[in-house]
């Protein structure tokens, strides 16, 4: 069974980042402020405001593909848009609620999969098996890799990385799985030229392309594994193009 999702495209303009990311050996005061994360490029602190000021409306993560040994079902939503302005860009939002949160990784295209974690892959050309996941744990550490299809897998750069900006309602110190105290949310502002392999056309006005929205938690206590799009395999794998979605700009 296949879905489908339309994406808005705003013509609102995000500011710039107030300041750049600094090292988690910092104090907490340098990488935490009272709305959480800063990072280099666009805030990603202004995503949340600009999607309900657009009506951008959220979408479910809920598909228990594995029900029998993974029978857990956080409550996950989330909600995406394309900026044209100041730089074409995904902007992504993240909304979740479970019952126990992790942030153990700190540093980018590490194992986010791990912990408290919600992805979107995305491929440019699905008949040839190639797509792109983008990886975050709660506290907007991330992952960007490229699959070719053929077995061949590469991370984003440094420098590609530092251009994605993140924001986190959890702050971004690392932490060891504790009990939630209630739901945490996560946005990101993910410029176009992240997808290193590919042009700007891949989101050009009318173009229909594939992917899957997750969320997981492997190293949890409740470990759980759950999808937008419907996944028909014996085990967990997200890593199956054959089982995205459409997503469609408008």
């Amino acid at each position: 069974m296949s879905v489908c999702l339309s994406l808005k495209r705003i013509t609102a303009s995000l500011s710039p980042s107030l300041s750049a990311p600094r090292p988690l050996g910092d104090s907490a005061a340098s990488v935490r402020d009272a709305f959480g994360i800063t990072a280099a490029g666009c805030d990603a602190r202004q995503v949340p405001m600009l999607l309900d000021e657009c009506g951008v409306e959220w979408n479910s993560i809920g598909c228990c593909n594995w029900p029998q040994d993974f029978p857990y079902v956080p409550r996950v939503e989330f909600r995406i848009a394309v900026s044209c302005s100041p730089t074409p860009s995904l902007l992504l939002h993240f909304r979740v609620e479970e019952d126990s949160i992790r942030a153990l990784c700190a540093e980018d295209n590490g194992r986010v999969w791990t912990d408290s974690c919600v992805e979107m892959f995305l491929s440019p050309h699905p008949d040839d098996g190639s797509y792109y996941n983008l990886e975050c744990n709660c506290i907007g550490t991330v992952l960007l890799g490229y699959h070719d299809g053929r077995g061949n897998k590469l991370h984003a750069s440094a420098d590609l990385m530092a251009g994605i900006s993140r924001w986190s309602s959890l702050g971004r110190l690392p932490f060891a799985e504790r009990k939630a105290d209630g739901p945490w949310q996560v946005a990101l502002v993910v410029p176009l030229t992240s997808y290193w392999m590919e042009c700007d056309e891949w989101f050009g006005e009318g173009a229909v392309i594939r992917g899957n929205f997750y969320k997981c938690g492997d190293e949890l206590s409740k470990p759980h594994f759950l999808s937008w799009a419907p996944i028909e395999w014996e085990k967990p794998n997200f890593h199956l193009p054959q089982f995205f979605g459409q997503l469609c700009w408008r």
